[in-house]
């Protein structure tokens, strides 16, 4: 038996295009039914807004909030623009982080193709950003603290080089290894009655998944925080004027 079955990515839709395979895995699906779920919620919240808030209301609101504040504060007015394309990394990713909870469910967040994906696009943004705002020379000199000797500064450069590459690398193990290991837990603690072929054991794999359920509920808001709180201070520092 394989106790990580559950956690493989299973075609559901054969699909393929000029003779490229783009089927859709049970995974794809439930990452659109995330999207679909994120895109629904803020339009129906910002359809119905109200003086008085909902409690939906209330939740988009402080999540706006929390973002505009604790994330985007150091950019002043220039951090706006940025307030829907964190909010929607932030949510995209707690809701594909929950549904992965619900039984049958596969974690999209799981899949390192998706975290990578998502770590990519943070890079090419915050980078992109830096050389428009900047220039090609100003942002790179930016790499190395100013009024270091030549010497120290052309030491420092390609290890600053490495640590901005390396920061896609770091987003997509940690969300993903995160995710993975906690179903992981989770489906292995269930597959001891089958291993053990006995009931007697039954309560130690429940009472254990209830505590590590509990708890993925807490990583999950706190790694779509992480996520979302390293990308904002990418950005922040790639528009920040002493650049």
């Amino acid at each position: 038996m394989n106790t990580l079955e559950h956690l493989k990515q299973t075609e559901v839709i054969n699909v393929e295009v000029a003779g490229i395979d783009a089927s859709l895995t049970n995974g794809t699906l439930i990452l659109f039914l995330a999207v679909a779920l994120v895109v629904s919620f803020y339009f129906i919240v910002g359809r119905k807004a109200k003086l008085v808030p909902s409690l939906t209301q209330s939740a988009a609101e402080l999540i706006l909030d929390f973002i505009r504040s604790e994330m985007l504060s150091p950019l002043g007015r220039e951090g706006e623009k940025w307030l829907p394309f964190l909010v929607s990394l932030f949510s995209l990713i707690l809701v594909s982080n929950l549904l992965g909870l619900i039984p049958g469910f596969v974690p999209p967040t799981s899949n390192i193709n998706v975290t990578a994906t998502l770590a990519v696009i943070v890079f090419f943004t915050t980078h992109i950003t830096g050389l428009r705002k900047h220039g090609p020379w100003s942002y790179l000199k930016s790499i190395v603290p100013e009024g270091l000797p030549f010497f120290i500064a052309a030491f420092l450069f390609p290890l600053e080089l490495i640590g901005q590459l390396a920061r896609p690398f770091s987003l997509t193990v940690r969300l993903f290894a995160n995710l993975f290991a906690g179903h992981a837990i989770i489906i292995t603690l269930v597959s001891l009655i089958i291993i053990f072929k006995s009931f007697l054991i039954a309560p130690f794999p429940v009472i254990g998944n209830t505590a590590i359920m509990a708890f993925e509920i807490f990583v999950a808001f706190i790694q779509a925080f992480v996520f979302t709180y390293l990308s904002a201070s990418y950005i922040v520092g790639a528009l920040q004027t002493e650049h």
